[in-house]
């Protein structure tokens, strides 16, 4: 059996409002003081959603085979009902089926939680997102990277350079033998600070994890303590995510949770829940559940977390001449992601880790809302979004309209 390369990260674009959008975000309240209800997007797609089909639902998710996958869940709510299934088994070994309540890595699901908690202290003034990064991490970065802004972080519109010096495994065995290797957060950085920038700053997209990393960084210089402690205290107990975790340096996944698994050269399945996270610290680190998940989206969106003017920034993209580095348009906001099927816009995140992918999206004005997590075997070799795919087709296809629509804007890590 040939090895299925593995490039370390799927890259693809995000951006943010311009720089009026940002002002006018100056003299909001902070974030605690927001009791209404955010109004529905009045740009939102008037296009009608099918009836929930759970037949379809769980034919989608039982169809382990494409992607090879060991387990999924999916978690449907909204106007048109709820629905929950699962499928595979949580554990090769003991053979116990997964359940709804199991807990998985979310992976870059991460920056939703992330660029929530940045765009809170700017709420309450304790961050601009105008201001360089280097002003809240001295030192950090070169003084070439001067005009790097805490909105080119949350956007993807940095322009810093690839990073250098670090593993990219190409095969399964490849991965497990860099599994645990720990990076301390300046190191990490360190890694992506060599040349010059890509691009001016503002002016391209890339997706890329380290901004999310420099932006947890900036989020504990804010506010005096880890970034996860953080995230615990404005987020997680508030909201009752009993189930959600900041790992730290724990490579391991506690409580009842699914097992991920990479097929070997050999066609064996080897586990690969235990894994050092410390290289994707901020950016793709966190546990969850699907049930927390939604939780989560459905209290952002409803404005539980942000006042108004923040929150529309997360469904804001950038204007049309900020393009990703492919040419192709921009499909990303402040820790949000844009995707089109159907005719339907979704909003919402993608994510993954080796043995783990999952999706969290709902429709602007909350009719309907959707959490997959599944676990397939390969790694990243262009087969992982393809259960994404069905699903959503399945959720926004309206009756009797034939084949499937367009699959949903590719998705990063």
């Amino acid at each position: 059996m040939t090895p299925t390369p593995m490039s370390r990260r799927s890259l693809v674009g995000a951006a943010l409002a311009g720089t009026a959008a940002l002002a006018a975000t100056a003299a909001l309240p902070a974030h605690r003081a927001t009791a209404s209800p955010v109004p529905l997007d009045p740009t939102a797609s008037p296009a009608p959603l099918p009836p929930l089909d759970p037949a379809a639902l769980q034919a989608a998710i039982d169809d382990l085979e494409h992607p090879p996958s060991t387990a999924a869940q999916l978690r449907v709510s909204g106007a048109g009902g709820r629905w929950r299934g699962t499928s595979g088994v949580a554990d090769l070994w003991t053979r116990r089926p997964v359940t709804a309540h199991d807990r998985v890595r979310i992976g870059s699901i991460t920056k939703v939680f992330v660029a929530t908690v940045v765009l809170q202290l700017v709420a309450e003034r304790r961050i601009a997102l105008d201001a360089p990064v280097r002003r809240y991490l001295p030192g950090l970065l070169p003084g070439r990277f001067a005009a790097v802004t805490v909105a080119h972080l949350l956007n993807h519109t940095s322009g810093l350079p690839d990073h250098v010096g670090i593993p990219d495994p190409r095969t399964a065995e490849e991965v497990f033998r860099h599994r645990f290797d720990h990076w301390t957060p300046r190191e990490w950085v360190a890694t992506a600070t060599h040349g010059p920038l890509k691009f001016a700053p503002g002016t391209r997209q890339e997706y890329r994890g380290i901004n999310y990393a420099l932006a947890a960084l900036i989020v504990e210089k804010a506010t005096g303590r880890p970034y996860g402690e953080a995230v615990a205290a404005r987020i997680l107990r508030p909201l009752g995510l009993a189930r959600t975790v900041v790992p730290g340096d724990d490579p391991r996944v506690h409580g009842r949770h699914v097992h991920g698994y990479l097929a070997m050269a050999d066609g064996s399945l080897r586990d690969i829940t235990a894994y050092d996270q410390s290289a994707s610290r901020g950016e793709g680190d966190m546990i969850s559940t699907t049930g927390d998940l939604d939780r989560m989206l459905a209290a952002l969106f409803a404005g539980e977390l942000l006042p108004p003017g923040l929150l529309r920034l997360m469904f804001t993209l950038p204007p049309g001449d900020v393009r990703m580095l492919d040419g192709s348009p921009a499909r990303y906001s402040a820790g949000l992601q844009r995707a089109t099927v159907n005719g339907i816009t979704l909003w919402g995140k993608t994510g993954e880790k080796y043995g783990y992918k999952n999706a969290a999206f709902a429709t602007r004005d909350r009719r309907l809302r959707f959490v997959l997590a599944y676990h397939p075997t390969t790694a990243r070799d262009g087969r992982e979004s393809q259960m994404i795919a069905r699903v959503a087709d399945l959720l926004t296809r309206a009756p009797g309209t034939g084949a499937p629509g367009p699959a949903a804007d590719r998705a990063g890590g």
